[in-house]
C-alpha cells in the first residue's frame, strides 16, 4: 500500500472560551493519497472547517489546544514553526475559502492579490507576477483575463470571484488543495462549472483535494472517498460508492433521507433528522448522535448513551455504531426501500 500524502491521526482541537472548553474535533483520523479527492460531509458545527484550518495552522495558539499528528508528505505540521508553515501555506498546501467576497481584499485588484502569493514563494518580479496572474485567470476561465486582472473583487460576479479564489489557491501549484464549500451560494450552472474546473485541474496537476460540503450531490460528483463527521468525530468512512449506496450509520441514512430525488413520486415528503446538532461545550456522552437517533432501542439498554462506539475500519470502510452488522443490513434494507435507486 502506498504511503498517504496527508495523514491525520487522533486529532483533537479544543477551544478555550468564557463558557468552557469547546471540543470542536475529538479524535479524528484519516488519510488522503496523492491525486485523490476526499469529501468531508456533515452539518454545520460538525468540525469540518476546524479540521482543515488546523491542517493549515490557522488557529490562534493562545486559545487553542491541539493534540494528535498531522503529516504532510512526511512532515509533522503540528511540530512545524510558524515560519515553516508560512513557507507551506499557499505553496505546498492551499485553501479555497467559502465566502470569496469576504476573503478577497476590496482595496487591491484581483491580479495583485493573486500575484502576491506567487511573489512571496518564488521571488518573482511584479511584472512576472502579473503575467502569472493573467495565466491563472485564463486557466480558470475568466474572459479577457489581461483586462480583468486589474479589476477589483466587487467588479466580478460571484462565480468569477470563486474562480479567482481558485486561481489564487493554485498559483504556486500546491500539492494539497482544501476547498471549503467553494460552491455555496452559487447557482447550479456555475456550481457545475466550478466542479468541472477542479476536476480538470486535478487531472492536470495531480493535486490532492479535501472537499468540504453539506451537499451529498456534490460529493457524488467529485469525491473518491467520503468521511462523514458529526459532533467533532468521524461516524462513517468509505469510498464514495460505499457510503452513498450502502451507508452503515443512522446519521448517514438521515442525511440521504433528507435529500430530494428526481426519481419516484414528487409528493413523497422529505425525512429531516429530528433535533439539532449537539453543543460541543457539553457534548453528549457515548455516541454523540444518540439523542437524535431512532435506533437506540434496538441496541438495548443505555449503551448508546454511555459507551462511545469505536470506528472499526476494514480496508478503509466502517462506521462508528453499536448496531450489529446484521441489524444494519436489516435497517438499511428498510431505508433503501423508501428511497428510489
Amino acid at each position: 500500500m502506498s504511503t498517504p500524502f496527508l495523514s491525520v491521526r487522533d486529532l483533537r482541537v479544543h477551544f478555550s472560551t468564557e463558557d468552557g472548553m469547546v471540543k470542536a474535533v475529538d479524535g479524528l483520523s484519516f488519510d488522503i493519497e496523492k491525486g485523490k479527492t476526499l469529501g468531508i460531509v456533515g452539518e454545520s458545527g460538525s468540525g469540518k472547517s476546524v479540521t482543515n484550518l488546523t491542517i493549515l495552522g490557522l488557529h490562534h495558539p493562545d486559545h487553542t489546544e491541539i493534540e494528535g499528528e498531522i503529516l504532510l508528505d512526511g512532515q509533522d505540521l503540528l511540530a512545524a514553526s510558524e515560519r515553516e508553515l508560512e513557507q507551506l501555506r499557499g505553496n505546498k498546501m492551499a485553501m479555497i475559502f467559502q465566502d470569496s467576497l469576504a476573503s478577497l481584499s476590496p482595496y487591491h485588484t484581483i491580479g495583485r492579490q493573486i500575484g502576491e502569493t506567487y511573489r512571496k514563494h518564488t521571488g518573482a518580479s511584479k511584472r512576472e507576477a502579473r503575467a502569472r496572474a493573467v495565466e491563472m485567470l485564463t486557466k480558470v476561465g475568466i474572459p479577457q483575463p489581461d483586462l480583468r486582472v486589474d479589476d477589483y473583487p466587487h467588479q466580478f460576479s460571484g462565480g468569477m470571484r470563486q474562480r479567482a479564489m481558485i486561481a489564487m489557491a493554485l498559483v504556486c501549484d500546491p500539492e494539497l488543495l482544501i476547498a471549503d464549500e467553494p460552491t455555496t451560494a452559487l447557482d447550479v450552472t456555475v456550481q457545475a462549472q466550478i466542479m468541472d474546473l477542479l476536476k480538470d485541474l486535478q487531472q492536470e496537476t495531480g493535486t490532492s483535494i479535501i472537499f468540504i460540503t453539506h451537499d451529498l450531490g456534490v460529493i457524488a460528483d467529485i469525491a473518491d472517498d467520503v468521511l462523514v463527521m458529526y459532533g467533532g468525530r468521524c461516524v462513517e468512512r468509505g469510498t464514495k460508492k460505499e457510503v452513498l449506496r450502502t451507508p452503515q450509520h443512522p446519521y448517514t441514512w438521515g442525511l440521504l433521507s433528507s435529500m430530494p430525488s428526481l426519481e419516484g413520486p414528487v409528493d413523497v415528503p422529505l425525512s429531516p433528522i429530528p433535533g439539532s446538532p449537539p453543543s460541543l461545550l457539553n457534548p453528549p456522552t457515548g455516541c454523540r448522535f444518540h439523542p437524535r437517533c431512532t435506533f437506540t432501542e434496538q441496541v438495548g439498554g443505555k449503551r448508546c448513551a454511555s459507551d462511545q462506539p469505536p470506528l472499526e475500519l476494514t480496508a478503509g470502510r466502517g462506521a462508528a455504531c453499536h448496531l450489529t452488522a446484521e441489524q444494519r443490513a436489516e435497517f438499511f434494507t428498510d431505508f433503501a426501500g423508501t428511497r428510489p435507486n
